[in-house]
Order: structure tokens, then sequence, then C-alpha cells
């Protein structure tokens, strides 16, 4: 990667700034290193998908459908009809995983339809920034688009065509809304050849004319019966082909077939299977390996062509096409993994939930060429007169390291070459607006400033205050009218001392970006970040305060949802605006810092048992139990009650009649009630009667005992 221009700006484009990223290029150019150096070195936390089984394997990752929990419906925009209705039922460890993350990887992007990753849009907003493209999360999309297209079956398309102006990911909703970068890798690692390069560049770019034709089927031998020994594999457009010539082979050879099954332990489903369930062989059975040799040895890798040297019940020995050389091969594991949270390190992890052990090969006269996409061969004979994709002519003969090592089964003629004119039109304009290093720069300084800019926004905070506020000015002002005036008087004090004050401070530290070439490291700008988040933090004070002392029981269950749930909103925004600020108190504002303080901070308001949780956080249960009905033992009194112990006696007393007849305590007198005869002590009858949600029933029921506590609470005060 040192000496390739391209690896390196794409390494920077992700350790350094939050821009999307679109990486893309000829089969062959590294793009699966890419990926494998990025996940062993990058400390981004990060999450690698694949549309397919096979590819999420080879990356190393898990299915985009199994990870976000979407059905295979098509996402239809606008309507009901779409992977929203399943609501994602994430788990707790999920919604970590997603609201922690810094960049998603999807591999082999090439294969993802629009819709789905408009679906990946919603469920990434639904947990994280819902006004922000993918909840804010850095996208790396990795794949060739001149290779596998997206599948779309008619009856799909007639649903998508209106939304969408074609099935490729480039057309999703979300993805136009953002800024992405696409950068093209040109170096070649798998052919040397200049000449086939320019042949394949010229059937990748829909440009074969005759000329390129011509020389292509001079590879063309009809009736072609390769040596054994030399190892050629065959590439079909359809499975059934492949079956066929493995089969045929296979029966043709002499000796004992021998079958071995695979082991699976834990969960592995049948679609992730990277090798045969059931693997049958014989002695002299060409083979393909799949996977690289694990041992220091390095005899075999991904995609090589071998032989079974000699097979019996208890195993095989195998031979390599490329030296000959042969050695005892033992069943190789391949893991079905998840993705999971360490608990301890709060980083994120893989976790296997089940295991496939089988010996890594498979028949090899013969694979079809979805299945042979990543892979290359030293001699193929290629059969592609039934091409019926897009990209899929261009697969089959870039497998092939020379062209001395390709063999046609069948000429090579236009109509084999599918191309689709709207990938085209996006390659050139792709190729117009090539990143560089001035760009780079740019969104780099953009990342630093978008990430600032996070620490010093309150609007999250300040919408979850406005919506508690609206919550108690519309439904609970007439039970709690002080801490109704209490919230309206703090209210202007978060609009000019926070809110508009953050937003000159925004003024002040854009100039001081903006005023330095090296401003990362600027001084003055870091002593104002400092003494910002100092101002900040004290200005919350008066926030924090005022909650901590919200006490406001209520009969109504659904109406005191409501208010748990906003008074949790408010908690959670401001714990993350109180801990990161005092952490920017203390330490320089750095990138790779503040993601890690972030996902830090944000992962800890699930997890109320940490010895770091808020202590708010951790008595969180409490406060909710003082929202609930006062049918409870012990009530706590709200702030706004005239008469804390006569409120508490006749608690106690409606808690009683409660347990007596087994109904719910708002049957026996609801809340608003039970305040109306505290505060205004009615002393007859008909002032009883008069208080609001009590009436003539309430009054011909309980009047004479309830009537009686008021008295004994009055003549007990006198006293």
């Amino acid at each position: 990667m040192e000496n390739n221009p391209e690896l390196q700006l794409a390494w920077q484009f992700i350790e350094n700034t939050g821009t999307h990223l679109f990486l893309t290029g000829k089969a062959g150019t590294g793009k699966t290193t890419f990926l494998r150096r990025l996940k062993e070195q990058s400390p981004k936390r990060m999450v690698i998908l694949a549309p397919t089984g096979i590819a999420a394997i080879n990356a190393g990752g898990v299915t985009i459908h199994s990870f976000f929990q979407l059905s295979f419906a098509p996402f239809v925009p606008e309507t009901t009809f779409n992977s929203s209705q399943t609501h994602y039922r994430f788990s707790k460890e999920k919604r970590n995983i997603i609201r922690s993350m810094d960049l998603l990887v999807i591999d082999e992007i090439s294969m993802v339809r629009a819709d789905l990753l408009d679906a990946i849009d919603s469920a990434l907003r639904r947990y994280r920034d819902r006004e922000k493209p993918f909840g804010g999360v850095q996208l790396l999309m990795i794949g060739d688009l001149q290779q596998l297209a997206p599948v779309v079956k008619e009856n799909e398309w007639e649903m998508l065509k209106n939304y969408y102006e074609t099935p490729y990911f480039f057309a999703s909703r979300a993805l136009r809304e953002t800024v992405y970068m696409t950068i093209e890798l040109k170096t070649v690692y798998r052919q040397s050849d200049t000449f086939f390069l320019s042949l394949l560049n010229k059937i990748r770019e829909n440009q074969a004319d005759d000329e390129v034709l011509n020389e292509l089927n001079r590879r063309y031998q009809p009736g072609f019966r390769p040596r054994k020994e030399e190892g050629y594999i065959r590439l079909t457009t359809h499975n059934y082909q492949a079956q066929k010539v493995n089969d045929n082979e296979l029966a043709s050879l002499p000796g004992q077939t021998y079958s071995f099954r695979a082991e699976i332990d834990g969960t592995f489903p049948e679609y992730l299977y990277p090798a045969d369930e059931v693997l049958t062989i014989k002695a002299g059975a060409q083979i393909m390996f799949l996977k690289n040799d694990p041992s220091s040895e390095k005899r075999y890798y991904n995609g090589m062509i071998g032989e079974v040297a000699a097979v019996n019940d208890a195993g095989m020995i195998v031979r390599g096409k490329d030296n000959g050389d042969e050695f005892q091969l033992l069943p190789e594991e391949w893991g079905n993994y998840k993705y999971v949270l360490n608990e301890e390190t709060k980083e994120i992890t893989e976790e296997i939930e089940g295991t496939f052990r089988q010996y890594p090969i498979r028949l090899a006269w013969a694979i079809t060429i979805h299945k042979s996409q990543g892979l290359t061969f030293e001699r193929a004979i290629i059969d592609a007169r039934n091409s019926f994709a897009h990209g899929q002519t261009y697969v089959a003969l870039s497998r092939c390291k020379t062209l001395e090592g390709m063999v046609l089964e069948s000429p090579l003629r236009r109509e084999a070459i599918i191309s689709d004119s709207t990938v085209d039109d996006f390659t050139k304009e792709v190729e117009r607006n090539k990143p560089g290093n001035r760009q780079l720069h740019d969104m780099q300084k953009a990342y630093f400033f978008d990430l600032l800019s996070d620490l010093f926004n309150f609007y999250s905070l300040d919408q979850a205050y406005k919506r508690l506020l609206r919550l108690i000015d519309e439904d609970l002002y007439k039970l709690y009218p002080k801490q109704l005036a209490e919230y309206k008087e703090l209210a202007p004090h978060i609009k000019e001392k926070i809110v508009e004050v953050s937003q000159r401070f925004r003024n002040q530290y854009t100039r001081l970006i903006n005023g330095s070439d090296d401003y990362a490291a600027d001084q003055g700008l870091q002593e104002r970040v400092r003494s910002g988040a100092g101002y900040f933090r004290k200005e919350l004070e008066p926030v924090r305060a005022l909650f901590e002392k919200t006490n406001m029981p209520l009969d109504n269950k659904e109406l005191r949802k409501q208010l748990n749930e906003r008074l949790q909103a408010l908690d959670d925004a401001l714990w993350i605006k109180e801990s990161l600020l005092e952490a920017m108190m203390g330490q320089p504002f750095t990138v790779t810092g503040y993601l890690k303080l972030k996902a830090k901070v944000t992962l800890s308001l699930e997890d109320d048992s940490s010895p770091k949780a808020p202590k708010e956080k951790r008595e969180r249960k409490g406060r909710k139990e003082r929202t609930r009905s006062s049918s409870k033992a012990k009530v706590e009194v709200p702030t706004d009650i005239l008469y804390p112990e006569l409120y508490r006696t006749l608690s106690e007393w409606r808690a009683a009649k409660a347990r007596e007849v087994s109904l719910p305590a708002y049957i026996i007198m609801q809340q608003k009630a039970l305040m109306g005869i505290v505060n205004l002590l009615p002393d007859t009858p008909e002032a009883l009667e008069a208080i609001p949600y009590f009436g003539a029933k309430g009054v011909q029921k309980y009047g004479l005992e309830i009537l009686g506590i008021i008295r004994e609470y009055l003549k007990n005060a006198k006293s």
C-alpha cells in the first residue's frame, strides 16, 4: 500500500475524515487486501457487512440482512410496505454497537440494491442521529460496478421504479443526501501482462470492438481437452452446467468414492455454508482450495487448483497443480460471527455463534462465474455464451492471470458482453470528479469542525427540555403548577445562556480553525475549547438541579409512561453533555480522543451497574417509582402539595381501600381529585362534591370517611 497513491489516499479518507467513501477498481486491484488491513490496524470502531453469505464469510463480517434484522421484502420509501414494519427490535447489545460504531463497511457494494441501502439508513437513524443520513456513521463501500449487479425481480422493480432511477446502490435516497468520495484503484496485481490488461479494460468499459473480440477469440479452441495435470477449471454461467461437468468427471474416474460430512457446531445457517456439507470425492479428482493455508508453509491459497492424490476413510493426500507438492490435507474451520461489545474494554468485537468444519476444497472441474468472483486462476476454460447479467463476462475473463492461461469454449460475441448504460454514465462522472490531496485536507478540517460542533451542540438537550415542558404545561398544569412555573422560569436560561451562546461560540472556533494551517495543534484553539467546556458545564448545573428535584406522581398509566420517557430523554442528553464537557476541560480535543470518549459515554447510558455511571442514572428506577401512582405504601411528597401530612394520610387511606376491593387506586379516587381535596380542604359534603374529578358518587361512597380524615387533620394541626 505504501507505493500505491490511491490506496494511501483511501486510507487517509477513512482514518482522518468522516466522509463516505466508495472504493472501487478493476478486478485484482487490492480491494480485499485493503479491507483486511483496515480491519487489523484502524482504531475506528467498525462493523463489516456484505450482501451475501459467501461474501460476508470472505470479508470476515456478517450479512446486511442478519445484522439489521431486515426482511427480504423491498424497502419502498414513503409507504408502510417496507422493512420499518419490524420496528428493528434490536437487543441492548445491538443498539449499543450501532450507537457507538464509527465506520460501517459494506463489501461487494455492486450487489447491494438502492432500497436496501435506504433500509440501512432507516435503521441507523432510529438509533443514532435522526437528522443525518445513515445516522451520522461513516460508510466505506467497496466493490466494482462493472462486476456482478444487484438482483431485482420484475415484480419488485414494479414497486421500486417509481422511487429509484436504477436498482444500483448509488440511486439510494439517503446516499444522495450526502457528499461521498469515490477512489478508483488503478494498479492491477492479478495480471502483469499489459496487453491482456488492455483487452480486459475494453471489455470492462464496454468498448470491445471487432479488434478486441478477434484478439480474445484467438483463445477459442474448439474441442479443447487439456491434460489432467494442467489443472484447467471451467467457468460457466449457470450452476446446473457446472454441476453436470463435475458429476460426469467424478463418475469417469476409477476407484472408490468417499464422502466426508461437515461438523457443524452452534448456529451456522445453511445459506452460509462455505463448502459442501457432504464432500464426495475420489482419488484423481480436481479440486479448488477454499481457504488460504493457515500454517506457516502456505501450501495452498483460496482459489488454487489441486488434485486428490490419495483418499480413504481416514483422510486424504492432495497436491497443488502449481508445484506438484503432495501433502496431507486437514479439515479447516469457518466461523459464523456476530458483533458484540466487550463489557470491560467497551470495544466492538466478533464472537463466534457457530462453526463449520470441513476439508477446505470443492470439486473444481467447473464452477459458476458468480462463485469465481474474487478468485484468481492460472488456467481456465470459459463458457460465456449464455451470459445473462451485467459484468458477468468481464468477471469470467478477469479471473485469469494471463491471456495464455485462458481458453474460450465458445467464441466470444458482442451480445455476451452485457453492459448497463447507467453504470457507464456513473463511472464517467466518477472519473471526472476524482478526489485529491486538496479535497482530503478540506475533508479533514471539516471532520475536525463537525466533531467540535458536536461537542458544543445543545440541540438534543434543548429539544428534550422543551418536550418535557410542553407535557407538563398541557397535561399536568393543574396538578403541578409550581413545578410548571419552575420549568418555565428556567427555559430562558437554556435559550440565552446555552443555546444562543453556543451559536456565538461556534463563530469563534470557526475563525480559529480557518485561521490556522495546523488547527488541530493550535494552542489558542485548544484553550478556547477548554474554557468553553468549562462555561457550558457550569451553565448546565441549574438544569440538573431542577431535574433532580422533579417529582410528579401520576395515576394515569399512559401519561406516566410519557412523563418517564421525556424525563429519561432529558437525563440522557444532560449526562452526555456533562460527561463530554467535563472531560474536555482537562484534555486536548483530538479526533480520535473525542470519538473514543463519546462512544464510552454513550455506552454508559445503558450500563446502569457501572461504577462510572452517573448517580442520577443509577437512581432512575427510583425516580420512575416517584412518578407512579400514590397507591404505593411510601409516597414522596410533591413540591406543589400545600398540606403534605394530609396528602400522606389520604394516600394511605386510598391505598388501603384499593387493596380491600382489589381495584387500582385511581378507581377509588383519581390523583387530580386527591390533590384538590388536599389543597382546598372541603369541610362539607357539598364542598367535597365540588372538587374536580370527585363528584356526587364519590361523596356517596367515601364522603364520611374523607371528611372525617380532614377534620382529624385540622384538629391535630391546631393543637
